[in-house]
């Protein structure tokens, strides 16, 4: 599932194969830019942002493109089988001299002026893993609602870039609380942790080919198999640090696909089943400072 961290992996493959080479081809297949032709222009770079990719060609343009759940870039050298999808999954090709980077499936695909990039991405909040983190600022965007559910808050890219339903379960479970629990009613103590935590675990995974959030690799223990997740994915299986049942609920208004994991003894607040929003907040009351 793309997340900061997994963007932020595409991105640099991305960047790795085509900046600074010219492209030989490209291939527009949605209908907006069926005839725009690429070939000939350099590619300058590919950064993420938040879960954005924004790859930069000379001559003031970017390819804005987006994953969401089902998205995938792809690179191959001269020559080898593309894999990632059937042939009309694919959305762009863009091609040098000996790589073809394949786009399948990808929702968000469009061409912008680069000097207009805040056109496509200037709503994001601070980037966990970009030069503009700001965890204070971070902190107060997530809690300037208090009465939306902690989940909610920290999926809003607006309040910062780069979680997904993955890490919004991980860090809620990291700092007790279920992801229902209103933002307001977080306490002092762990709120202050959120952004440096939800960083550290970004940045320790940005790198990794398989996402870990319990510190702990199968190589490093006698456990089998030791688990890479806390709480996500686990539905039904004991929790790494209580053994009660781990449990699943979607979270929202339905209209996205919002899995959402946690353990009903770990972690304090109201969740789908059972308690209020408002039982919680009188146990865990308001920041007001």
């Amino acid at each position: 599932m793309p997340e900061g961290d997994t963007v932020w992996q595409a991105a640099r493959r991305l960047h790795e194969a085509l900046a600074g080479q010219a492209l030989v081809r490209s291939d527009f297949r949605v209908p907006q830019y069926a005839t725009v032709d690429l070939a000939g222009r350099r590619v300058l770079s590919t950064i993420a942002r938040g879960k954005h990719l924004l790859t930069r060609f000379e001559g003031d343009l970017t390819l804005h493109t987006h994953l969401r759940m089902e998205g995938a870039w792809k690179v191959f050298g001269t020559g080898e089988r593309w894999r990632g999808g059937p042939a009309h999954q694919i959305r762009i090709i863009l091609g040098t001299a000996d790589r073809d980077a394949v786009g399948f499936r990808l929702p968000v695909l469009e061409l912008l002026r680069t000097s207009e990039e805040e056109q496509a991405v200037g709503h994001l909040g601070p980037d966990l893993l970009g030069p503009d983190w700001d965890p204070d600022l971070a902190l107060a965007n997530v809690l300037a609602d208090p009465a939306r559910q902690l989940g909610e808050a920290l999926l809003d890219q607006r309040n910062l870039a780069g979680i997904g339903n993955v890490y919004k379960s991980e860090l809620c479970f990291l700092l007790g609380v279920t992801p229902w629990l209103p933002a307001g009613a977080l306490p002092a103590d762990r709120a202050e942790k959120l952004p440096a935590l939800a960083k550290r675990l970004l940045e320790a995974n940005r790198d990794r080919p398989v996402r870990r959030t319990t510190g702990l690799s199968r190589r490093q223990t006698t456990r089998l198999p030791w688990p890479d997740l806390f709480v996500y994915g686990r539905a039904g299986r004991p929790c790494l640090r209580c053994h009660t049942p781990v449990r699943v609920a979607d979270q929202g208004d339905g209209s996205q696909e919002r899995p959402t994991y946690w353990c009903p003894t770990c972690q304090a607040g109201p969740t789908p089943a059972a308690g209020s929003p408002q039982r919680w907040r009188d146990r865990y009351p308001r920041r007001t400072g």
